[in-house]
């Protein structure tokens, strides 16, 4: 078999998306992907399956620090943990590029401003067909062009809310969102929110930027191929090989550029576990970075419950707003975004209160609409991933919580005032992947990041990480869209300088 000039670790929105900006380049690529591709089963739209019996939810366990073992919310398939995600495409703000006080601590600068991502941004919306429009959130930064399509409907019973919030000065805005809603409902009349397709109306890594890849004769994809290590030459610089197992069999590779997008917490893993003589620590981590700075958003689901309200919605995560992003609404540190979350059923409210009669969890359900609440996650370096022989330890330190606990408050008051009683509210915890990011941060200087501003490791001149693990902040929105276009930004640098004649 011929080497490939380009291996790429991963098939999400980082690995997809760069194999897309680089597919006309006419590198012999090959996409290594752990999983295999989701198959069309009734299992995708059954609501039970999905939250109650965790049908999907991967056969693994990682572990706190100090050894209490649970069983993680990410996905081994083709297409990543996009292949569930709520499919909200938003940018970070323009603020969010710039140092930021919070409340228990300071968000860094970016290295690069948001000036420089925003073209990138837009091709990242074209590329993902985002449904979206501008001019309702005053805190949208930015854009050179406009959304590719208008923004999925509000349903009647979504629409009465957003108008009652709206007499209330609130600013709710169309969620823009990767959904062809039309093609969505006709293959079942269900959310999209964290119910896995195949190929059923959500823009996903898969169904757009792995398909435009793999449309290029020169991008091959290999599924079940779980890369063990990454070996570097004698003496440590490049990046000599990549080992990965198939079906039983052990395999390598020798590609000129290695791209790893396997996530914030499977890149980590992967360099620190190929740690030699030349980097004990493990790979790109001079820094000691590596591993450190994991960020998952602070999230809480919210149930605002009226008896006089009923909710008919299927679909129901529309819009969003920004009132608190900037400051508290009086002068005071940032608090964060919110947005609707996809239709909590009572099937759904079943698999977190199981003791509750089915039938009583929906009839709560028909009189609630359901919101998102989500902080910013200051990055902390006591905040990582480590290996322990077989283990993925994880050592989340939260930060900035009673800020998220801020926003909640604030915002059960503001549905209070839109005319529903009763607020409830969960936090999401570390089952659930919030976000994951950070652990391979971008930055300007090889002694405190593992990453220049295009991916490339400092330690490794032809490795680049491309995935959710090189943001330095978290923000306070949804990464997808941010990962995709640096993923486009770096495809064009490699194409431009890299694979030059």
């Amino acid at each position: 078999m011929e080497e490939p000039d380009i291996v790429i670790i991963g098939s999400g929105i980082g690995g997809s998306t760069i194999a897309s900006g680089l597919g006309a380049s006419g590198a012999n690529i090959l996409i290594l992907e752990a999983g295999e591709r989701l198959e069309d089963r009734p299992e995708n739209r059954d609501q039970r399956a999905i939250f109650v019996r965790g049908h999907f939810r991967p056969k693994e366990t990682w572990y706190e620090k100090g050894g209490k073992g649970f069983n993680p919310g990410n996905y081994y398939n083709v297409g990543g943990n996009s292949k569930f995600y709520g499919a909200v495409l938003i940018r970070y703000r323009r603020e969010d590029f710039e140092e930021m006080r919070h409340l228990d601590g300071v968000s860094p600068a970016w290295p690069f401003p948001y000036e420089e991502l925003e073209p990138w941004y837009s091709e990242a919306e074209q590329l993902y067909q985002v449904r979206g429009s501008l001019g309702d959130d005053p805190w949208e930064p930015p854009h050179s062009r406009p959304y590719p399509f208008p923004p999925v409907p509000d349903e009647p019973a979504i629409a009465s809310v957003r108008k009652r919030l709206k007499q209330n000065g609130m600013h709710p805005h169309p969620l823009p969102l990767g959904v062809d809603i039309d093609k969505w409902l006709a293959k079942g009349r269900t959310p999209w929110d964290a119910h896995p397709h195949s190929a059923d109306g959500k823009m996903d890594a898969e169904t757009v930027a792995l398909a435009k890849a793999l449309q290029y004769p020169n991008v091959k994809l290999k599924t079940g191929a779980r890369v063990t290590r990454l070996q570097a030459a004698a003496d440590g610089r490049m990046i000599a090989a990549v080992h990965y197992s198939a079906y039983g069999e052990a395999h390598v590779v020798r590609p000129k550029l290695v791209i790893l997008a396997a996530g914030a917490v499977q890149s980590a893993v992967l360099l620190l576990r190929s740690a030699d003589d030349a980097n004990p620590r493990g790979l790109a981590n001079r820094s000691d970075q590596v591993g450190r700075n994991f960020m998952n958003h602070n999230s809480s689901a919210l149930l605002a419950i009226s008896p006089w309200y009923r909710n008919d919605s299927i679909y129901q995560k529309t819009f969003g707003f920004n009132d608190f992003y900037l400051s508290d609404g009086e002068g005071g540190p940032p608090l964060g975004n919110v947005q609707l979350l996809g239709r909590v059923s009572g099937t759904i409210l079943k698999a977190n209160m199981p003791t509750v009669p089915e039938w009583l969890l929906n009839r709560l359900s028909a009189h609630a609409i359901d919101f998102y609440a989500m902080s910013e996650d200051l990055p902390s370096p006591e905040s990582r991933i480590m290996v322990e022989g077989d283990r993925i330890v994880l050592q989340w330190v939260r930060t900035n919580w009673q800020a998220h606990l801020d926003l909640v408050k604030k915002l059960k008051g503001v549905l209070r005032k839109a005319g529903f009683p009763i607020v409830l509210s969960r936090p999401f915890d570390k089952r659930t992947p919030s976000h994951q990011c950070g652990t391979v941060k971008i930055g300007t200087d090889g002694s405190s990041a593992p990453l220049d501003v295009y991916c490339r490791a400092f330690d490794h001149p032809n490795l680049f990480v491309v995935d959710a693990s090189f943001l330095p902040t978290s923000a306070a929105v949804n990464p997808a869209l941010t990962v995709a276009a640096q993923a486009l930004r770096v495809a064009d640098h490699i194409v431009r300088e890299e694979l030059r004649s």
